[in-house]
């Protein structure tokens, strides 16, 4: 008799110093088919994460001992894969300077407290799709080239001049979809649903944070022309020839 492996599923990490968010979490993502892991604070977060390496995390902002923000910060710049863990944090309070810093940290998505455990299920499903292996729209062992950025679609690496340009989740996505069509100019509006797909409340704040944090990670390399903006409009690939 032939057997049939079944897929190991994916484990997310989930951190709040509250243990009935926990709870809740963790039941939500069970009924997802998604395995749960639990820290209670920033510092068991990161010894975790290093030791078991979660394929997402979600991560209060409000902690004792070490917050959010500080483990984020921390995550990223670790060596090794944990640097580019998808990472989704949950804020107490709807405090745009809160959103806004997380994402300028290298936060791929987030949700405001309270929320609904399916929201965050839901969340967490749309940014595990967009880190699958084959995502449907990819032809195998491409790569898309531009001036001088390079982007292994299958890989999810990013390179500039050969360089590699360590990307969260959302960034690299975000730099593919202007790269599909690099002489279209993108509205915020049609960034937000080709990175999440239509009905999600993300800002135009959020996406001007990615579009930073874009530009400060490729301009260290000399790619200062990664991004053109669009007054009114939005945003479109430049010419990606360098400094």
């Amino acid at each position: 008799m032939k057997m049939i492996r079944c897929p190991m599923p994916r484990t997310i990490l989930v951190v709040d110093d509250d243990p009935h968010i926990r709870q809740l979490l963790v039941f939500a993502l069970d009924k997802a088919g998604l395995a749960a892991i639990e820290a209670d604070d920033g510092e068991s977060a990161l010894a975790i994460a290093a030791a078991q390496s979660p394929d997402l995390v979600i991560l209060d902002i409000n902690m004792p001992r070490m917050d959010g923000l500080e483990a984020c910060r921390r995550l990223r710049a670790a060596r090794g894969e944990g640097r580019n863990v998808p990472i989704l944090f949950l804020s107490s309070r709807d405090d745009e300077i809160d959103r806004v810093l997380g994402i300028e940290l290298g936060a791929d998505d987030y949700v405001v407290k309270p929320f609904s455990p399916r929201e965050v299920v839901a969340r967490v499903m749309a940014i595990l799709r967009r880190t699958a292996a084959h995502a449907p729209e990819v032809e195998t062992g491409r790569d898309l080239i531009h001036g001088r950025l390079r982007l292994d679609l299958d890989g999810w690496r990013a390179s500039w001049n050969a360089a590699d340009v360590p990307l969260t989740v959302t960034e690299f996505q975000l730099v593919r979809l202007l790269a599909s069509v690099p002489t279209k100019v993108f509205s915020r509006d049609a960034i937000i649903d080709g990175l999440h797909g239509p009905g999600f409340a993300v800002t135009d704040r959020t996406i001007d944070s990615h579009i930073r944090n874009l530009r400060a990670k490729f301009a260290a390399l000399g790619g200062v022309d990664l991004i053109e903006t669009r007054a009114g409009i939005g945003y479109r690939l430049g010419a990606c020839a360098g400094a």
